[in-house]
């Protein structure tokens, strides 16, 4: 069963889940040394997007010039997963919310879109971005070009080579991809000099795209996934859904998103616990991550870096640490080492769930969803299927019919690499060790936090 689309379901606002929060996010910090002064890093946002991150005003308006970009692919269908309901034997419903439908592929263009029109409006002539397996170079790519503004991508090496096809259609848009570490940076050619060519993570790739922008006048960075902007941003998806899913008379009792640094989750999730904040529901939402990078479920709440220098503010989020590698695992997206500080809040007051899993047991979810829906489910997003199919058996054995609702947050036609290794029996699980986590988390910053 499908909701069919409307344009009428696109919201006129975002919702900001800081108008409904009962506590203070923790202030983010200077960082202990910098290359850049503060006055730098502050020019890097447009004052419109500072705005949105510390704001307390519950619906925020979309831009008209944004909501018209949004009429190319929004609203993005509902659906339900009967065949898969069936196949598992449960009373459950199960829909998804597919976000896979656009040039890009994911959920990232609804924030690039908008950041692409609010640095435009403040001036800027080139963005600047880290990107993992590649859904935000690619969106950001598509949201440069619709309002004029050059492009330059900083890809994880290991998913620059494992995804060749997401350099062409990035470039396709006018982008100018590398793969992270590069020459083009000083830190990435100290990387290469070192022969540490692998040595790349998302964290590594957001340190190159910041010190690219502060070399060139007219440049700025743009950050896809863990900010509060692009998490707000992002709620188009769940406002979407709470619509359609008032439509049909149905209220989901689960909601389910994997989680890099947070817009995919917080974009369904936040429309929907806004009701739990209001006390007029307790749906449970669960973020899922992969177990090779398990931040919220084996991470500690510390102030850490948001990028893998020691240049950029400190947050206080669930993380990994900022030296943090993740090797041999598929969903290049979900690598990050740590959590927006809104989800890791969120987290620490009890008001979500986590869980994590391996990657051959999320493969193996993502194959039996493809063959019984019909939509191939990135890597990334294959996390959520895999946690809805867990919620949805373990309603069977209790005999409860819950509602379950997950993003299916992007396809996976630039993957099959990843599901070729797992077909022909070549995937291995990555084990992450308390030694592994713990040696990681030494080189957390030393730092006095603020008293409430």
């Amino acid at each position: 069963m499908q909701v069919s689309s409307d344009e009428n379901d696109i919201p006129t606002h975002w919702y900001n889940i800081l108008g409904d929060l009962p506590f203070d996010l923790p202030p983010d910090l200077p960082p202990e040394s910098s290359a850049a002064s503060d006055e730098q890093l502050k020019l890097q946002l447009p004052l419109a997007l500072v705005r949105q991150s510390t704001s307390r005003e519950r619906n925020i308006p979309i831009p008209p010039e944004v909501r018209d970009r949004y009429r190319a692919w929004r609203s993005t269908p509902l659906i339900r997963a009967e065949r898969l309901e069936r196949s598992l034997g449960t009373q459950a419903q199960i829909w998804f919310k597919y976000e896979g439908g656009n040039a890009s592929g994911s959920h990232k263009l609804s924030t690039a879109i908008a950041q692409a029109y609010y640095y435009a409006a403040a001036g800027a002539k080139r963005l600047v971005t880290g990107t993992g397996a590649g859904q935000w170079g690619t969106a950001l790519a598509i949201g440069c070009q619709a309002f004029g503004l050059e492009c330059k991508v900083y890809m994880v090496g290991t998913s620059f080579r494992q995804k060749p096809y997401r350099k062409t259609i990035m470039q396709v848009y006018g982008a100018d991809v590398v793969p992270s570490p590069s020459p083009d940076t000083a830190s990435g050619a100290r990387l290469l000099n070192e022969g540490r060519m692998d040595a790349g993570n998302i964290a590594f790739a957001v340190t190159e795209a910041l010190e690219d922008a502060l070399a060139n006048d007219g440049s700025q960075l743009s950050v896809g996934s863990g900010e509060s902007y692009s998490i707000l941003h992002s709620t188009v998806i769940g406002l979407e859904a709470r619509t359609q899913s008032e439509r049909l008379g149905i209220r989901p009792d689960v909601v389910i998103a994997s989680l890099g640094a947070g817009s995919n989750f917080g974009g369904i999730a936040f429309p929907f616990l806004q009701d739990r904040l209001r006390g007029t529901s307790e749906v449970r939402c669960i973020s899922v991550e992969p177990s090779a990078c398990p931040k919220l479920t084996r991470g500690v709440y510390r102030y850490d870096y948001t990028d893998g220098s020691g240049i950029t503010p400190l947050q206080k989020m669930y993380t990994l640490g900022h030296r943090f590698r993740t090797a041999g695992m598929h969903a290049g997206g979900l690598r990050y080492h740590a959590c927006s500080k809104l989800v890791s809040a969120l987290r620490h007051h009890g008001l979500i769930e986590a869980v994590a899993y391996p990657q051959t047991d999320v493969f193996a979810s993502a194959v039996l969803f493809s063959r019984l829906e019909g939509i191939l489910p990135a890597p990334e997003s294959a996390h959520a299927v895999h946690a809805a199919i867990q919620e949805a058996a373990r309603a069977r054995d209790a005999g409860t019919a819950p509602v379950i609702l997950f993003c299916l947050s992007g396809h996976g036609m630039f993957d099959l690499s990843a599901y070729a290794q797992y077909l022909d029996g070549q995937m291995e699980d990555v084990e992450v060790t308390d030694e592994d986590i713990r040696a990681s988390l030494e080189a957390l910053p030393t730092v006095l936090e603020p008293t409430a």
